[in-house]
């Protein structure tokens, strides 16, 4: 492919190449040449639309993380529908999808990157994991006011043990996805003590 092709909307193509070799090749792997290479386009295009590599990252991160606030608004629209178990076991086993597993260690280990995320949006702790809390924890308390969690839940340590434990138990990739049962059983042992019991 010859390098100087023409990209319509390199910043979206420069995002889509980025995000296969995080996939493919780790957060070690991701390198403004390999970006570019997936891309097929020359260095200085990126270099072009970004100030440096770590600002690029930046962008890439900022633009994956808003993807979730559609799941997110998913979760909250399930509010009161359901089990609040199986919404909370759904909604993690896709807030946990490989990209955004793969940008949490790139955050991690990258302090550059981490500073400018913090400049982007100051107090947001980690990018991924930040959207993740936030729709669990609206979720949780949508539904305490709504009776289904109890009214003394503690959203904050719910929120924690879940988003945590959700993080451990998807981080390990090989060789996959955790089944979905094991998702259901941290729910379920998270929320035992708060849900309320209805009879039926």
């Amino acid at each position: 492919m010859p390098t100087g092709v023409h990209l319509r909307d390199a910043r979206r193509q420069l995002f889509d190449a980025a995000e296969r070799v995080l996939l493919r090749d780790g957060p070690n792997g991701l390198t403004s040449r390999a970006v570019t290479e997936e891309a097929g386009c020359a260095k200085g295009v990126l270099h072009r639309h970004f100030a440096d590599f770590d600002a690029f990252l930046a962008e890439l991160v900022l633009d994956r993380a808003a993807r979730l606030d559609t799941q997110a608004s998913a979760l909250r629209e399930a509010v009161g529908t359901g089990t609040v178990a199986d919404n909370l076991t759904r909604a993690l086993t896709t807030l946990f999808g490989p990209v955004p597993v793969a940008i949490i260690p790139l955050i991690t280990f990258r302090d550059e990157l981490r500073a400018r995320l913090r400049q982007a949006v100051p107090g947001g702790g980690i990018a991924i994991l930040a959207q993740v809390a936030s729709a669990v924890s609206a979720y949780l308390a949508d539904e305490r006011a709504g009776g289904r969690i109890s009214a003394d839940a503690d959203i904050d340590s719910l929120t924690l043990s879940l988003v945590g434990g959700g993080h451990l138990l998807f981080a390990d990739r090989d060789p996959g996805p955790p089944d979905p049962a094991a998702v259901g059983k941290l729910v379920a042992t998270v929320l035992a003590d708060v849900l309320r019991r209805r009879s039926h």
